[in-house]
């Protein structure tokens, strides 16, 4: 028996029955995690308006549902550690700190936009916060998470932290098992974040893998590993935190599995003929922000005038965001082969 995996996740059952009471925590904070997971909610439900007024193109991935996940684990980082995600990441960089006019015009394909216009929703990238990156390839996010952890590590830079977030999709990868053996056997210090919401595009996980405990893959290579309520963003936090604070501390990789749930389709091309509409409303429920807000009335710590604030606030940056977007410019003809080819020597 691994007893890091087996200790490691009673310790976080724990802390999700500790996060049921609110009023542990200070309400400046429970209120500051509602304003992160309203201004994703906000953002997201905008994105999709504008694909269908076609002024977003290409893919667009939505976190609608699944918004706890960053609003608990990003608080917990620094400015100096890194941060990896999949295509589904606008909530990661926004709350990482990547500006939501950057963000927006990045999805218009503005050369203002975080990527200047060239990556679009599924590729965000910003260096400046230590957002490294939205990632098109299925676990193509896992080496590279690797490969930063092992140059902090050559380069005598203790005490950062690369958290690398990823669907389950992405366990059947053998980049996920390259990069966990790697990371075990290197004890480099890399927060691997499952973000399981059950489907893998349109494939449940039941279908994909013999092993649906995630937790037991992690396990198999030594590394200390937590299953979380994924739509509780105070079990989320307090799970991440000492998480993180444990790989920060010790400088080995450490596997957590969020269970989460998508309320949207995987894309705005997916048609949704796997799930049907009962399990999403079962799961809508369970929403993240409707759920914890009203624990915070219910035990007096936010009223409904604070929320319809923080709502206003979220929707006023998200106009502002679009306008933004919509006076931008388009990269100029002469410019669009830069980065992409070198010229030839003479």
């Amino acid at each position: 028996m691994n007893t890091g995996h087996t200790e490691h996740n009673a310790r976080a059952q724990e802390r999700t029955r500790f996060a049921t009471d609110v009023t542990r925590y200070e309400r400046a904070f429970c209120q500051a995690r509602v304003r992160d997971m309203v201004r994703i909610r906000r953002l997201e439900e905008r994105c999709a308006q504008l694909y269908g007024e076609t002024k977003i193109r290409g893919f667009l991935h939505l976190y609608i549902g699944e918004e706890a996940v960053a609003a608990g684990v990003m608080p917990n980082l620094r400015p100096e550690d890194k941060v990896l995600t999949t295509y589904r990441e606008h909530g990661h960089a926004l709350l990482r700190g990547v500006p939501m006019n950057s963000i927006m015009a990045e999805m218009f394909g503005k050369q203002e936009g975080c990527s200047r216009g060239r990556g679009g929703s599924m590729h965000l990238f910003d260096r400046a916060s230590g957002f490294l990156g939205g990632n098109a390839i299925v676990g193509g996010g896992l080496p590279v998470a690797v490969g930063l952890a092992l140059a902090d590590k050559l380069g005598g830079r203790p005490g950062r932290v690369t958290a690398c977030f990823f669907g389950e999709g992405a366990v059947a990868e053998g980049a996920f098992h390259e990069s966990m053996n790697l990371a075990a056997l290197w004890r480099l210090p890399v927060l691997f974040v499952c973000e399981n919401n059950l489907y893998a595009m349109g494939t449940a996980l039941s279908r994909s893998e013999s092993q649906i405990d995630l937790t037991a893959k992690a396990a198999s290579y030594g590394m200390p590993a937590a299953q979380v309520n994924g739509m509780n963003v105070l079990a989320v936090h307090d799970t991440a935190r000492q998480a993180i604070e444990r790989v920060r501390s010790e400088q080995t990789p450490l596997f957590l599995e969020l269970h989460t749930y998508r309320f949207r389709a995987h894309s705005m091309f997916d048609t949704e003929q796997y799930r049907d509409k009962q399990e999403v409303e079962r799961w809508k429920q369970h929403g993240p922000i409707h759920t914890f807000t009203d624990r915070l009335k219910a035990a007096g710590m936010m009223s409904e005038d604070e929320f319809q604030a923080i709502d206003r606030d979220a929707l006023a940056e998200v106009e502002a965001a679009v306008a933004f977007a919509e006076a931008g410019t388009w990269e100029r003809v002469e410019e669009l082969m830069r980065d992409v080819m070198t010229p030839a020597a003479p």
